[in-house]
C-alpha cells in the first residue's frame, strides 16, 4: 500500500490549499501571520496525507488514481477552512 503521489505532491497539494484558504478567507482584516499561515499549510498537508491512507485502506481507491488526488485536494482544502474559522 504505497503512495505514488509521494511526499512532495502532499505538501505542494496541502500547502497550497491551506494558505489560500487562509488568505481568501472573509473577515481578515490585516496581513495574515506567517506562523498561523504555515500552520494552516501544515494542517493541509495532514489532511491530504491521511486521506489518501485512509481511502487506500478502507479500498476506496488505489495508489495513484485520480480519486486519490481529488480526496486529498478536498480534505486538505476541508481541514484549513475549518481551521481558519476556528482561528479567526
Amino acid at each position: 500500500m504505497g503512495v505514488s503521489m509521494g511526499f512532495l505532491a502532499f505538501l505542494v497539494i496541502g500547502g497550497i490549499s491551506g494558505a489560500s484558504a487562509w488568505i481568501f478567507y472573509p473577515g481578515q482584516a490585516s496581513r495574515p501571520k506567517l506562523g498561523k499561515l504555515l500552520l494552516a499549510a501544515f494542517l493541509g498537508f495532514l489532511a491530504a496525507l491521511a486521506s489518501s491512507y485512509l481511502g487506500q485502506y478502507l479500498g476506496l481507491f488505489q495508489s495513484g488514481q485520480m480519486l486519490e488526488w481529488l480526496s486529498a485536494i478536498f480534505a486538505s482544502c476541508l481541514a484549513a477552512c475549518i481551521f481558519t474559522a476556528l482561528a479567526k
